[in-house]
């Protein structure tokens, strides 16, 4: 009942991106066959371990098979090419002309398997002036422009922060995935031969930055670190209640924001001329956090949510994932999900981010990140044939 059930993919990938792409095109029913070097993948030995089991792992290898192979020998090269021509798509995150140089470009894989899809995930894109640069996930934040919002407003002495997890390659893993499935329907209905997709870091966050860029061209304006508000819309930030708790409240529209004033004690706000529109907000934003802030620090987070979730304006609070795996809703949706992994024993996962009539996020989660290798007799004697 998965949507991708019976597609192939091979991916010679490491650390992130590469990974990511292929965990969603696996959660979503396609076969997966992870080919990690005899070491296993290094990301496996990021973040916390049970047993000597990465626990990362579990969540970034899940419904995958695992072989490994030194792609520099030939024995390695001969089943890369094998795995490649079985497949419809092959994904990989190397720095640019990695496997050109061992003898794995796409004009070798393509001849084995001229409908093959590759999807090239790098720091800054197969060409360009940078193309040989080496670059990380924070590298592409950076250059892409997000970093640079992270600031604090003012803020001189401290440097951006990160947001926490390394979201250009969660990005460009993600673009990758709709590149790949984009690439093979195309090609299963008429357009002839395979792709080469390029992605990278730098464009997928600069792929986000909304109006900013048009802004910039016809009014040489360059956005600025806002903080927790959003300039174009007020009131809208997060504001620190009595228990140090941060409570995050969107209050945009007319009405939402008609019913904030009414919640927090201050309706000569809402009847106020200067507020009557969004555009007038935003110009008095300072005054309606100070009125909304006084309020949010007479009582704990929890109360204060309650309140304005019973006169329906938009808010939460700051959540951490201990909120996050405890919050009913995201049990009731299965978001949070416990899954029996054989190297280390319950364990918690987020759940696919797909809903899919007719299949739960359980029958999603086939299995978890195996060993490295752990699939090598079965993909190499049973799917390719070879003889022992």
């Amino acid at each position: 009942m998965l949507p991708l059930q019976g597609m192939k993919i091979v991916e010679l990938g490491h650390y992130i991106a590469a990974p990511f792409c292929t965990r969603l095109l696996a959660d979503l029913g396609a076969e997966v066959i992870k080919v990690e070097p005899l070491g296993g993948d290094p990301f496996r030995g990021w973040g916390a371990q049970k047993d000597g089991h990465s626990v990362w792992f579990s969540v970034h290898g899940r419904n995958k098979l695992s072989v490994t192979l030194d792609l520099k020998s030939e024995e390695g090269k001969r089943r890369v090419k094998a795995l490649c021509a079985r497949a419809d798509a092959m994904v990989e995150n190397f720095r640019p002309g990695y496997l050109e140089r061992i003898g794995l470009g796409p004009d070798v894989l393509q001849a084995e398997n001229p409908g093959l899809v590759i999807a090239r995930i790098s720091g800054y894109g197969q060409d360009g002036p940078y193309r040989d640069k080496p670059a990380f996930g924070a590298i592409g934040e950076a250059m892409g422009g997000l970093r640079h919002l992270t600031a604090n407003p003012g803020v001189t002495d401290h440097p951006p922060p990160r947001c926490g997890v390394s979201i250009s390659d969660d990005l460009a893993g993600m673009y990758a995935a709709l590149a790949l499935v984009s690439a093979c329907w195309g090609r299963d209905r008429g357009q002839g031969k395979g792709r080469v997709l390029d992605l990278d870091l730098v464009s997928s966050v600069f792929s986000l930055s909304e109006g900013m860029l048009p802004e910039h061209g016809l009014f040489g304006w360059v956005r600025q670190p806002a903080g927790a508000a959003i300039p174009t819309a007020a009131p809208t930030n997060t504001y620190l209640c009595a228990d140090g708790k941060w409570l995050c409240i969107a209050g945009n529209s007319d009405l939402i924001f008609r019913r904030l004033m009414e919640m927090i004690g201050r309706p000569e706000l809402s009847a106020d001329p200067r507020m009557a529109t969004n555009g007038g907000r935003c110009a008095h934003a300072g005054e309606l956090d100070a009125a909304i802030g006084a309020w949010t620090k007479t009582l704990p987070a929890v109360e204060a949510e309650a309140a304005l979730e019973a006169a329906e304006v938009p808010c939460s609070r700051l959540y951490d994932i201990a909120d996050c795996a405890a919050d009913p809703h995201f049990r009731a949706r299965d978001m949070v999900m416990e899954v029996e992994d054989p190297l280390l024993g319950p364990v918690l996962h987020p759940a696919p981010p797909f809903r899919l009539d007719g299949v739960t996020p359980a029958e999603m989660v086939r299995w978890t990140g195996r060993a490295a290798g752990a699939d090598n007799d079965h993909v190499f004697y049973e799917l390719l044939g070879e003889t022992r």
